[in-house]
């Protein structure tokens, strides 16, 4: 047996090995040390003929499921030895082989996997400085290819589909890549495969013979030359590992990389997109707040939906045309997803399926969603707008499959396989006629041992049965001078003895023979209703995929009917323009719907960048962020929180949204702001979306804010940039470039002073914020009123000194201070100074207020010019 296990683990030797024995899978030496270490199992010896026990350890076969997740999530991956005969039947040693490897993208263990998100592999090929990428989930059945030319934008596919596995070439190691990096950042697991996996022929050959074509032109991948190759290596790694045919990889979808826009890791984030930033959850998320689907394959598809927003206006169309339909049809779609709750996993079903690792009960569950087709596809049949009537005609209700495993599998079945009770009565003549063999047995039974004791006058006659003698009459000693001839003396007792007749021989074959034959014709009637759902995977994968939609769709209604949500207006003309938008998460998270709302307008040319100033805790980031969150909900296709939207189509959205350090690659705070600041300069275009915050806070003031008045005017110079930007910053210098470049204007956030107090309104206005009221926040925040006091101390002493520097330096200079010329060519140091001294008296408020026309402005007109009387009147102009 060890001899088996040593030649079986040669093939095998970057697996942990699960050597199947009885009712445990085994593992030996170094399998068994790093095993019992990572499972936390107990570690024992074997005596295998070596000097020394062999180390051992082991876990039972019945809950190896739960111990395989664990290894497989730490980077293992884990072949799986199992007996291949029956060991009542076999001569010798007992047969076995590897039957599947399982790795960290192909564990499809329904109980460890998180049904609301695919479970990605993917294949990596670097070869002459371009990257073909293949992607593929074996529980649901999707698969794709594409190529990219740059790292960056090869980052941005890791990024968007978050693999739990990349197998690649060993180019891909020596391309400059930081793959372990990439591996302890994401905690994927990362190996490179042998080069026959990546020879171009083999590829070829491998998904020519997959998909049953004569040539790749078929499958529409001709084109893509590293894209076969990578798509070709992860078919073989998959066939090799998985030891099936994988049926379910029923097309090899191409797609390209400028068809979705471009969301890098540090957008993902800290947009909050599908998981919060602190807490990993994904409630306080976006998705969170959309999705509201009923079926596994509705939500993965949303949130797919989300992270890959669309950038074609047509598109994006038809999804608004699907969700503004079902948001009218109330009715209809809440009809839809009553019948939606009970539709399960179709796509992972039919997986299992093709695995041949479904059970019974996957088998009704199956068929309890397929009865919910027709109705669902009778309410689609009135949809009028493109898209939902196309998913109307790709819904298939599959009506011959539901009514074959209705005929075939009881409504309550086991869920082992090989243990009968599985096929329905009627519905195979010999499984019924087995069945009442084995039912109507016992009744045969006491029939013969009633008809023996009449026949021989023993009235304590019994039949009875053990697992050595089988069937056996049994006779106390008292009555053994009664016993027959044609009694045949099985066993003698110390009270009875035991005998056999040829009558109750024959009903013995019968009864136990009948059991066996009907458990392994059950099992053989069970697995033909499998394989014939089998065949039918294309006709189940598109109707699942029609059903997921249909899902998603009726979702973002329902959230848009609830949540007051309109449907946006798309352009390409790159204007951006909200009224009363809201962050749409923390909106939900505000009681009594007291979100203040606000407007934004961006365009490419007089708005093109929005310059925020205003304390701490007043809402620019939220604010900010909502603006990116609006623009990504309308790009998927969703209404959006606000009165009014329409949304120039984007690119990329880019944020960069505070900063810490990155101690395990030995960046600081500033360095890694620095790094973003420099990955969006260099990768975003006219068309993207800019999220800036806090720009050159982590370094000395002076370095800080030229680094961030460079950055606005590169940003802003439609020659070098000129990407819609929304920048907010603590350097209030900054607000001396709305004049001086055409394109940026300034705005703050209104803040009402009570005393020592501050009261955030929560509104952006026009104009800039010349405090940051730190002081103020920090008491807001809790900080000992001691600490506050001082503050507040050392401050007004910085403040003078700074004031008679500068009142000196003025003087030398021979410049006046005058501070209600704001047109004076003054430098920035200088006019953040000369603030300090413009007031305005009373007198210059009432006059200003005699000329006003109030019947000519607009509501928001007079709340800023109450807001800029307001600061004047407090000496902060």
């Amino acid at each position: 047996m060890m001899q088996q296990y040593m030649e079986t683990k040669k093939e095998y030797k970057d697996c942990i090995l699960f050597y199947r024995l009885g009712d445990f899978y085994e593992m030996f030496f170094d399998d068994a040390l790093t095993a019992s270490k990572e499972l936390e199992i107990t570690l024992t010896g074997k005596n295998c003929g070596l000097e020394e026990r062999a180390p051992m350890c082991g876990v039972p076969y019945h809950a190896v499921d739960s111990y395989l997740s664990r290894l497989v999530e730490k980077g293992y991956k884990v072949a799986i030895c199992e007996q291949v005969e029956d060991p009542k039947q076999a001569k010798g040693i007992v047969k076995r082989e590897v039957i599947r490897i399982v790795t960290p993208g192909t564990n499809i263990d329904s109980m460890t996997m998180d049904e609301t998100k695919n479970q990605y592999i993917m294949s990596i090929v670097f070869d002459a400085g371009r990257y073909g990428v293949s992607i593929a989930d074996v529980s649901t059945g999707d698969y794709f290819v594409t190529e990219t030319d740059s790292a960056t934008k090869l980052f941005d596919e890791i990024y968007k589909f978050a693999p739990s596995e990349i197998i690649c070439n060993e180019a891909l190691y020596v391309s400059g890549i930081q793959l372990e990096d990439l591996k302890n950042r994401m905690q994927v697991a990362i190996s490179a495969l042998d080069a026959w996996y990546f020879d171009e022929d083999l590829c070829k050959k491998a998904l020519r013979e997959h998909f049953q074509v004569s040539s790749l032109e078929s499958l529409g991948v001709a084109d893509y030359e590293c894209g076969v190759i990578a798509s070709g290596a992860l078919l073989q790694y998959l066939i090799e590992t998985q030891k099936t045919s994988l049926a379910h990889l029923t097309k090899l979808t191409t797609y390209s990389t400028g068809k979705y826009m471009v969301l890098d890791s540090s957008t993902r984030r800290n947009l909050e997109l599908c998981e919060t930033l602190r807490e990993k959850q994904k409630r306080g998320s976006l998705l969170w707040v959309l999705d509201k689907t009923r079926t596994a394959m509705g939500a993965r598809l949303l949130r797919k939906y989300v992270e890959q927003p669309l950038i074609d206006k047509e598109e994006i169309t038809k999804r608004l045309d699907a969700v503004e339909e079902l948001l009218k049809e109330s009715i209809s779609r809440e009809e839809i997803r009553e019948y939606l709750s009970s539709v399960y996993d179709l796509e992972r079903l039919v997986g299992k399926i093709s695995y041949q690792s479904a059970n019974p009960r996957d088998l009704t569950a199956f068929k309890a969603s397929l009865a919910m087709l027709p109705h669902i596809r009778c309410i689609m049949g009135d949809m009028k707008s493109p898209l939902l009537k196309n998913l109307y005609n790709e819904i298939d209700p599959l009506e011959d499959l539901c009514d074959l495993v209705e005929r075939a599998i009881v409504e309550e079945p086991p869920f082992a396989m090989k243990e009968g009770g599985i096929i329905r009565d009627g519905y195979h003549e010999e499984v019924d006629r087995l069945r009442k063999a084995k039912t109507d047995g016992k009744t045969w039974l006491a029939e013969l041992e009633q008809k023996e004791r009449e026949k021989t006058g023993i009235k304590n006659l019994r039949i009875k049965y053990n697992k050595v003698f089988g069937y056996y009459l049994e006779v106390t000693n008292s009555f053994k001078n009664m016993v027959p001839d044609y009694y045949t003396r099985k066993q003698t007792l110390t009270n009875a003895e035991r005998y056999i007749i040829p009558e109750l021989k024959d009903l013995e074959d019968l009864i136990l023979g009948a059991e066996d034959k009907l458990y392994a014709l059950e099992y053989e009637l069970y697995c033909d209703v499998r394989n014939r759902i089998a065949d039918e995977i294309v006709r189940i994968q598109t109707t699942a995929k029609a059903v997921a939609a249909v899902d998603a769709f009726a979702s973002l209604a329902l959230v848009a009917e609830r949540n007051h949500y309109v449907r946006p207006k798309i352009n390409e003309k790159g204007t951006i323009d909200i009224k009363d938008g809201r962050h749409p998460v923390v909106e939900m998270m505000i009681p009594n719907h007291m979100f203040i709302a606000n407007d934004t307008y961006l365009d490419d040319r007089k708005n093109r960048v929005s310059i925020i100033t205003g304390p701490n805790m007043a809402g620019k980031s939220t604010y900010m962020r909502q603006t990116a969150l609006i623009v990504l909900m309308a790009q998927i296709g969703s209404f959006v929180p606000a009165s009014q939207a329409n949304i120039g189509l984007v690119d990329r959205i880019f944020t960069r949204v505070g900063a810490s350090d990155d101690l395990a690659s030995g960046q600081s705070t500033f360095m890694v702001e620095m790094t973003e600041v420099a990955n969006i300069l260099r990768n975003a275009t006219s068309k993207s979306l800019l999220v800036l915050d806090e720009i050159g806070r982590g370094t000395s003031t002076f370095d800080g804010l030229s680094i961030a008045w460079a950055v606005v005017e590169h940003i802003s110079n439609a020659r070098l940039l000129g990407a819609k930007t929304l920048f907010a910053t603590h350097y209030h210098e900054l607000t001396e470039l709305e004049g001086k470049i055409d394109s940026v204007n300034n705005y703050c956030i209104a803040v009402k002073e009570k005393g020592d107090d501050i009261v955030f309104l929560r509104k952006i206005v026009k104009g800039g914020a010349d405090r940051s009221y730190g002081i103020q926040v920090a008491k807001l925040a809790g900080v000992p009123e001691t600490v506050i006091t001082r503050a507040r101390e050392i401050s007004e002493e910085l403040s003078d000194a700074d004031i008679t520097t500068r009142v000196r330096q003025m003087s030398v200079q021979g410049q006046e201070t005058k501070g209600k010329e704001k047109s004076q060519k003054l430098d920035v140091v200088d006019m953040a100074q000369i603030s300090l001294f413009d007031t305005a008296s009373d007198h210059d408020v009432i006059e200003e207020l005699k000329s006003m026309d109030i019947s000519r402005m607009t509501p928001m007109d007079a709340m800023n010019t109450l807001y800029q009387l307001q600061n004047k009147l407090n000496n902060r102009w």
